[in-house]
C-alpha cells in the first residue's frame, strides 16, 4: 500500500491510501455474516466479541510501504504555484475575490478520474432571477464539465452521494424521475440514496432504483425499497483500466427519521460488513465509500473501515472543503461534495507510486456553457409540470392565516396612485413575464412551476410553494394576480378595501386597525419580509452589506397619496 500525504498550508500530514494492492492473503480471520434486514430503527449499541471470537472488522488489503510519502494533491498544494500561492500563503478563495479557480494546475494526464457530486437537493438548475453568472450549479453545467473531461481524453467514472430532491409530493417525484434520467445520460456508475429521496413514494422510488430487468446507477448497502434483493448493494466501475469498488450507505442519524414501512434498512456498519466480502473479492484498485451522513459520522465510519482509501461524504455545510481531510487513525482521506449541486470534485488516479491520487474542487459556475442535452431535460420537465397543472401536482389553495383574501394590485392603485407609479416601473411588476419569457435560457418558460411561481405572482406562500385562496391560479384564471404585487408584502387587502368602501359601517377605530394591519415597517421589510423571496439561493447579491438600502431606493414608496 502506498504512503500518501495531504498538504494543508505548509504542513504535511502523512496518511496511507489503499491503492493498487493485490488481493490480501488468506487469514484465519472470518468475515462477518450478512445481517438480517430490518425496518429502519435506531441502531443498537455495537456488540463486543466474546473471548475467543474473531474481530468482525473486515481485513484491509496488505500494506506495501515506501520510503517517501507522496502527496494527494489539491489546488492548495499544487507543485506549480505562483509566488502568491506559495505553500506559506493561504490559498485564495475565488468565491470571495471574484476570481475563478484554475483547474488541474500541474496535473499530468491521469490514468482515470472520478467525478464526485451529490446533494443536488432539488436544484436541477440555479434560479436565474439575478443572472446565471452570479450563481453556481445545475445539471446543464455539470454535463458540460463532464464532457470537457472526456474531451481531454480522460477516462471518467462518475459517482453521486445522493439526495436528488428536497421536498415531497408529485413535483418532487417528477423532478427525481427527470434527475435520474439525467444521471443515466451522464453515465453515472454509482448513485447513493439521501434521506430526502427516501421521503418520496416508495413505488416511485422502486420503479427507478430496482435492479430487476433494468440498468440503474442507484446503489446502497444498507437501504432498499420493498426488499434488499431489489437494490444493487455495491458497484464496480472501470475507467482507464482501473477497477473502483464503490459502497454507498445512509448514516444512522438519517435512518432514525425513516418511517417504518416499505423502506428496509440496517445500520451502516451492518450493511458494510455484509457487502465487504463481495467487494473485496472483486480485487479493485481503489475502494470508495459514499456516505450520506454528517462529517462526524462519516469520519467514524472511515476510521472503522480503513480499507476504503477514499470516503466521499454528504456532510458539511456550504462549500466543500478545498482539500481532502486526513482521517485520524486510518489510512484514508475524505472529501465533501458541498450543497445544492454547486460543486463537483475530481479525483485523479495516476500510475505514479509517489503521487497516485490528486484532488480538484470545481465550482460549477458560468465558465461552463449549458449542455443542450440537459437543457432538453429541463424543458421536458417544465412541460410535464404544465401537463399536470396545479391540481395534478397536488397544489391546492389554502386559506390565508389572516382570514382575508387578495384583491389585486389594480385595486390598490385606486387609492395608492403614487406607490403604484413606482411599483409599475420595478422588476416586481414584470415578475410573471420573466417566467414566461426568461432573459436567460429563454426557450424554457417556467410559469407552470410552483417553485418559481411562489415569488413571481401574487397570493402565494413564497417558501412553501402553494397559493392562498384568491391568489394566482393561472394566466387566464386569475389575470389580476400576475406579477409580484402589493399584497405579497402588505398582506391580503380584502378587509381593508371593504372597510374603506364603507361596507359594514366600520368605525374610525376599525379603519385605523385595518390600515395599521396593512402597513409594513421598513425595519420589518429589511429584517424579514424581503428575504422570503430574496433568499441566498435566488438573490445572493441581496445579502451583501448595505444591499437592502441600495435596492430600497429603487422601490421606495410610502402609504396613501
Amino acid at each position: 500500500m502506498l504512503r500518501n500525504g495531504l498538504m494543508f498550508g505548509s504542513t504535511l500530514l502523512a496518511l496511507t491510501l489503499v491503492w493498487g494492492c493485490p488481493a490480501p492473503p488468506e487469514t484465519t480471520r472470518q468475515e462477518p455474516a450478512p445481517a438480517d434486514p430490518v425496518v429502519a430503527s435506531p441502531d443498537p449499541a455495537p456488540e463486543q466479541p466474546t473471548p475467543g471470537e474473531t474481530d468482525p472488522t473486515p481485513v484491509p488489503p496488505t500494506e506495501v510501504k515506501t520510503d517517501e510519502p507522496p502527496v494527494l494533491a489539491s489546488p492548495a498544494n499544487s507543485p506549480n504555484k505562483s509566488p502568491a500561492n506559495s505553500p506559506n500563503t493561504p490559498p485564495l478563495n475565488p468565491s470571495d475575490s471574484g476570481q475563478k479557480d484554475i483547474l488541474f494546475e500541474g496535473w499530468p494526464e491521469p490514468a482515470a478520474v472520478l467525478l464526485l457530486t451529490g446533494r443536488q437537493h432539488g436544484y436541477i438548475e440555479p434560479c436565474g432571477c439575478t443572472g446565471l453568472a452570479n450563481q453556481k450549479g445545475g445539471l446543464a453545467r455539470r454535463h458540460t464539465f463532464q464532457r470537457e473531461l472526456l474531451a481531454k481524453g480522460w477516462k471518467v467514472a462518475s459517482l453521486d452521494v445522493g439526495n436528488q430532491v428536497r421536498r415531497t409530493g408529485k413535483q418532487a417525484e417528477i423532478k427525481f424521475q427527470f434527475g435520474a434520467g439525467a444521471l443515466k445520460t451522464m453515465n453515472y456508475g454509482a448513485v447513493g440514496l439521501g434521506p430526502d429521496d427516501l421521503r418520496l413514494s416508495p413505488l416511485e422510488l422502486f420503479s427507478l432504483t430496482n435492479n430487476e430487468g433494468q440498468e440503474t446507477p442507484f446503489t446502497s448497502a444498507n437501504v432498499s425499497i420493498l426488499a434488499p434483493e431489489f437494490m444493487r448493494d455495491y458497484a464496480v466501475l472501470e475507467a482507464g483500466g482501473k477497477k473502483i469498488g464503490v459502497v454507498s450507505v445512509l448514516g444512522a442519524e438519517h435512518l432514525k427519521k425513516i418511517q417504518p414501512g416499505d423502506i428496509v434498512a440496517v445500520s451502516p456498519e451492518a450493511g458494510i460488513d455484509a457487502v465487504w466480502p463481495k467487494v473485496k473479492a472483486e480485487e479493485c484498485d481503489l475502494y470508495v465509500l459514499l456516505v450520506f451522513a454528517s462529517v462526524e459520522e462519516s469520519t467514524a465510519l472511515a476510521q472503522k473501515y480503513p480499507q476504503f482509501g477514499l470516503v466521499v461524504t454528504g456532510g458539511g455545510e456550504g462549500e466543500p472543503e478545498r482539500a481532502p481531510r486526513r482521517i485520524e487513525g486510518a489510512d484514508s482521506s475524505m472529501v465533501q461534495v458541498g450543497t445544492k449541486g454547486m460543486y463537483a470534485g475530481v479525483i485523479g488516479i495516476f500510475d505514479d507510486k509517489e503521487q497516485p491520487l490528486r484532488y480538484q474542487r470545481v465550482p460549477l459556475d458560468d465558465r461552463f456553457a449549458d449542455s443542450k442535452d440537459m437543457l432538453s431535460v429541463l424543458a421536458n420537465y417544465q412541460r410535464m409540470l404544465e401537463t399536470q397543472g396545479l391540481a395534478g401536482l397536488g397544489v391546492r389553495p389554502l386559506p390565508h392565516p389572516s382570514g382575508h383574501t387578495y384583491v389585486g394590485t389594480q385595486t390598490c392603485a385606486e387609492c395608492h396612485t403614487k406607490a403604484f407609479d413606482v411599483w409599475k416601473n420595478t422588476p416586481h411588476a414584470h415578475a410573471t413575464d420573466s417566467l414566461i419569457h426568461p432573459s436567460e435560457r429563454g426557450d424554457i418558460p417556467r410559469h407552470h412551476d410552483p417553485e418559481c411561481l411562489s415569488c413571481h405572482v401574487t397570493g402565494w406562500n413564497p417558501q412553501q410553494y402553494f397559493p392562498y385562496q384568491s391568489g394566482y391560479l393561472g394566466l387566464k384564471e386569475t389575470p389580476n394576480m400576475q406579477a409580484n404585487g402589493c399584497e405579497n408584502c402588505h398582506g391580503p387587502g380584502s378587509a381593508h378595501v371593504a372597510a374603506e368602501n364603507g361596507d359594514g359601517n366600520p368605525t374610525a377605530e376599525d379603519l385605523a386597525m385595518l390600515r395599521a394591519g396593512m402597513r409594513l415597517t421598513l425595519e420589518d421589510a429589511k429584517k424579514n419580509k424581503c428575504y422570503e423571496c430574496h433568499d441566498l439561493d435566488n438573490s445572493p447579491d441581496f445579502h451583501k452589506q448595505d444591499a437592502f438600502d441600495r435596492y430600497w431606493k429603487e422601490v421606495e414608496h410610502y402609504g396613501k397619496d
